[in-house]
């Protein structure tokens, strides 16, 4: 179609002009012929453009579908780390209730129960090492579910022995009551405290001034409560003496001085659990003297609230320690 039109270009021109010269028709036609070329490449060049386009989409499809595909992989894996951050805040949450049950249970500062502690403060520390684990590394999701199920367990575990011996406490508390339920409140209290059963018994009730002889009445006290030890096998016993502040007489026959007093009075006491039946190998005779006072002030009643004998009754732990150790 373009050859015509080219055709009717050059016979118009003839026939304004008359005669053209025959050089300056072949000039006119290699024009043309150049024109033909540069479209033929042109159109060359358009199919080359066109193949290269098609190659560019194919790769953005690619490209939006790995995109789609990687946006897909985190939102699983972000779902994975917020199941596992739960299961982990649900851990801490139970420690935390955990800890406040040692508190009532162990806070006698004695190394049993530095002990627990520490454990306790260790495995926190490897719940939060497990933590940093799942927030860096998700390939070991699997594997570090089943260390907190198992975690999960033993708490569970230990919260039912913690539970138990709260239960077997005051279950003894209730026990030593009713045994020396015939006893005035004035000369003796028991008392829970510490994880620990506490009976503390008045001089009055006991023995005579300055004496360590058990009279009859508190001999009689201490029996019944030997009664309730003889089954308790898994309760150690320590019996404190006490006295006030005032020094003993010169020339006081047995014993020097306060010390002596405390604990010959505390043997005393252990000797007649012993005879009663209470097991030996449970009981320890201990004396404090005038060092460890209920009521530190000077006067004749805070005196005679200081001279007592107290007996401690304490659950023994090595089954809340296993579980502690299996971990």
């Amino acid at each position: 179609m373009k050859k015509i039109l080219t055709s009717i270009v050059i016979l118009t021109i003839l026939s304004f002009t008359g005669c053209v010269r025959a050089i300056k028709y072949d000039t006119l036609k290699q024009q043309v012929d150049g024109l033909e070329l540069a479209k033929t490449k042109a159109e060359t060049r358009s199919d080359s453009l066109s193949k290269h386009l098609e190659k560019i989409n194919y790769n953005y499809g690619k490209v939006q579908t790995d995109y789609q595909r990687a946006k897909d992989d985190y939102i699983h894996l972000d779902s994975l780390y917020k199941r596992n951050k739960k299961l982990s805040d649900d851990l801490f949450e139970k420690y935390e209730l955990l800890d406040k049950s040692y508190s009532r249970l162990l806070n006698n500062g004695n190394i049993e129960a530095g002990k627990l502690s520490g454990d306790l403060s260790k495995k926190e520390k490897e719940l939060l090492a497990a933590e940093q684990k799942i927030m860096g590394k998700q390939a070991d999701n699997d594997k570090l579910n089943l260390d907190l199920q198992e975690r999960e367990a033993k708490l569970n575990q230990l919260e039912k022995v913690l539970a138990e011996k709260e239960k077997a406490v005051n279950d003894l508390k209730v026990k030593v009551s009713n045994a020396l339920l015939n006893f005035k409140g004035s000369d003796l209290s028991v008392e829970t405290k510490n994880g620990k059963v506490y009976v503390s018994l008045a001089e009055k009730l006991l023995f005579k001034s300055g004496s360590y002889t058990v009279d009859a009445k508190g001999a009689e006290a201490i029996k019944k409560l030997a009664e309730v030890l003889k089954n308790q096998s898994d309760i150690n016993v320590l019996v404190e003496g006490h006295t006030d502040d005032k020094t003993v007489s010169a020339g006081t026959v047995g014993y020097k001085d306060n010390w002596d007093l405390s604990v010959l009075r505390s043997t005393a006491i252990v000797r007649i659990l012993t005879l009663a039946g209470a097991p030996p190998t449970k009981l320890t005779a201990a004396g404090r003297a005038q060092y460890f006072p209920l009521d530190p002030s000077k006067t004749i009643s805070a005196r005679q609230k200081n001279r007592r004998t107290e007996i401690i009754l304490t659950p023994k732990l090595d089954e809340l320690f296993k579980i502690i150790g299996d971990q």
